[in-house]
């Protein structure tokens, strides 16, 4: 509770943490408003495939257009403004970036830009839950060879359960399950591009008035986007992920307690110490109660009597019985708060969240059925949605992850909802991304996955010197 003082401290000492931005969608943008309002903060350059995007991250957020600079991060660093380029390796390799910030959502690039950053020695805030899912366990290994941490960004919402967890663990509780809320129902599973704005109740003229990206909105709506998530916050927490995907329960915050406990005690967890996502909607549409949508939650469980009453005593949401319990925060800022992030490396030398072993996928599920000579059109598309696994799961039955379902093309026919495999499309061209993440599944092979939380983070590592 004392990261902003510290960080006026810095400011008083004529020093900073330096930043750099790799991406400037709505994430990156809101991060941009609070970053140059904030005290110790210096964002020094942001990048984009588009310089008119880079440069209205600045100026959309309420700052004058005198702050961008086109002519280097050399001279934006001299005259204190902000530099932007469309090339992400000018900011990665500048000696003036202490924090890369990676917000492009690209799950290849984002992996390729943390490797690139790791060989400069800089810290990767990586807002980019694909990437994390796809290979997030290797860069975390990867930054520790460097001596550099790897985070998740706060203000999202696996860096936020992390944090419930780790809350819940370090006050001596243990933890039954913990996840988000969103909106859901079974059909949704189906969603694409074309049919994502009725879901929203919008029509196309107002999803394009508001440069709205439907592959994206797709991702939210068909469960892809919690699956990558709750990935994350398995792979970070220690906690399991379902054999067969999120169940997405209907439930207010004050059934979680209910409904997401264990099996022997009447909930529907069948195995203590799990992720899952709630819907704020039922089968038939309606709304649910006191939803949480927005929100992060973690239910944890009384160890004896005495802390059951304890629980009653003092006002927590719990099952009829009292021993269950949940805790849960009813939204989320994502780029406004990811300050956090910057500051707890830098200031605490500590990553809000981490993965610390390769435990859930995400894997392709078909959502119509797919003829031999299609090219799969990725996340939020028309062809595939993302389901989540165990990594054990995924590997013995050489599952093919969502982030690399786009632009190969199928060898073989996929019938409606199966999971494809990596022997159902042709062989993708060789990267460093691809080499990574089958690395990855030859050691998760070799040595096994892991349920249990390792008690250390992977990344306690010294940031250096901050200027």
């Amino acid at each position: 509770m004392n990261l902003y003082a510290k960080l006026c401290a810095l400011e008083a000492q004529g020093r900073s943490i330096r930043i750099g931005l790799i991406g400037a969608g709505k994430f990156g943008s809101m991060f941009v408003s609070q970053c140059l309002r904030t005290p110790g903060l210096q964002l020094v350059a942001i990048a984009d495939l588009s310089l008119a995007n880079a440069e209205a991250a600045i100026t959309v957020t309420g700052h004058p257009r005198e702050m961008i600079c086109r002519r280097g991060i050399e001279d934006a660093v001299r005259e204190e403004r902000v530099g932007v380029t469309e090339d992400p390796h000018d900011l990665i390799s500048s000696p003036f970036v202490d924090i890369v910030i990676e917000a492009t959502g690209d799950p290849v690039a984002g992996a390729l830009h943390a490797l690139e950053c790791f060989r400069f020695r800089k810290h990767v805030l990586m807002v980019n839950v694909e990437a994390d899912a796809l290979v997030g366990p290797a860069l975390a290994r990867e930054a520790k060879r460097a001596g550099v941490i790897y985070s998740l960004a706060y203000g999202d919402q696996p860096a936020l359960i992390c944090e419930m967890v780790d809350w819940a663990r370090a006050a001596g509780l243990h933890v039954v399950a913990a996840g988000k809320g969103t909106k859901h129902r079974l059909h949704y599973h189906a969603s694409t591009p074309e049919t994502v704005w009725d879901h929203y109740s919008l029509t196309q003229e107002q999803a394009q008035l508001g440069r709205l990206n439907p592959k994206m909105f797709n991702s939210f709506l068909d469960g892809t986007k919690s699956a990558l998530e709750m990935a994350a916050v398995a792979n970070a927490t220690g906690l399991d992920a379902p054999v067969d995907g999120l169940r997405f329960p209907a439930c207010g915050v004050d059934d979680i307690a209910e409904q997401l406990k264990p099996r022997d005690d009447d909930g529907m967890i069948s195995r203590t110490g799990r992720v899952e996502v709630v819907s704020s909607v039922f089968a038939d549409g309606h709304e649910v109660p006191r939803h949480l949508r927005w929100g992060v939650f973690t239910v944890f469980e009384a160890p004896s009597p005495y802390v059951a009453r304890c629980f009653s005593e003092y006002g927590l949401t719990t099952d009829a019985n009292g021993q269950f319990a949940c805790m849960y925060k009813p939204f989320h800022l994502i780029g406004l708060e990811l300050g956090i992030s910057v500051a707890s490396m830098a200031i605490r030398h500590e990553p809000t969240g981490a993965p610390t072993k390769f435990r859930a996928d995400v894997v392709a599920v078909a959502k119509r059925d797919l003829a031999a000579g299609e090219v799969l059109d990725g996340e939020g598309g028309f062809c595939v949605w993302g389901k989540l696994t165990t990594a054990a799961r995924s590997i013995e039955m050489g599952y093919l992850p969502i982030a690399l379902a786009s632009n190969v093309r199928l060898k073989s026919p996929v019938a409606e909802g199966s999971n494809l495999r990596w022997s159902d499309v042709e062989d993708p061209i060789q990267s460093p991304v691809i080499e990574l993440r089958q690395k990855m599944e030859r050691a998760s092979r070799a040595n096994g996955t892991c349920s249990k939380p390792s008690g250390t983070d992977v990344n306690a590592t010294l940031i250096g010197d901050v200027r």
